[in-house]
């Protein structure tokens, strides 16, 4: 099975009677299709057509291959640049102790200056879901002592036998 391509190149382009050309090398401008061909063959390069919605259609005298390198390269560099925001967890019992809190503190503080999101959550087991008030009072702190770097996105509240809050990072300045 042979891959078709996804532009329109050379004799490919059918149905138009004029073109807007562009490329390096060329004068821009709209030109009847068999000369912007013609013009792209006496180069040694293809008429690659860019917009097929546009009027007329758009036409790049390039070699294909090379622009389609070119848009490999443009697509690869806008997908590292979009940033991804990574869920972070941070586990407490209800009964934690000081400094157990200053321990995860540190690391909490740490993922939010990377950018993370900081999922924070009080686990109930067995009967100690009746300190319930002890889980979220637990949690509002550990947000005011991140409060200088971080932000609660949700409240804490309560889902089954967790009680859950949601820390995102401070945007800089």
């Amino acid at each position: 099975m042979i891959k078709e391509d996804p532009h329109r190149i050379n004799n490919r382009i059918v149905g138009v009677n004029e073109v807007r050309l562009v490329g390096e090398g060329v004068e821009s401008g709209v030109y009847p299709f068999t000369e912007a061909l013609r013009i792209a063959e006496d180069m040694g390069m293809d008429l690659v057509e860019i917009s097929a919605s546009a009027v007329p259609p758009v036409c790049r005298v390039t070699e294909y291959k090379k622009f389609l390198y070119d848009l490999k390269k443009k697509q690869k560099e806008i997908k590292a640049k979009a940033a991804t925001v990574e869920m972070k967890e941070i586990r407490f019992g209800p009964n934690t102790d000081e400094h157990d809190i200053n321990f995860k503190l540190k690391h909490a503080r740490k993922f939010l200056e990377e950018g993370h999101k900081v999922k924070a959550f009080v686990f109930f087991r067995g009967r100690s879901i009746v300190f319930k008030e002890r889980g979220e009072i637990l949690l509002l702190k550990f947000a005011q002592d991140l409060e200088d770097i971080g932000l609660v996105e949700s409240m804490p509240k309560l889902e089954g036998k967790r009680m859950i809050m949601f820390l995102i990072a401070k945007k800089k300045k």
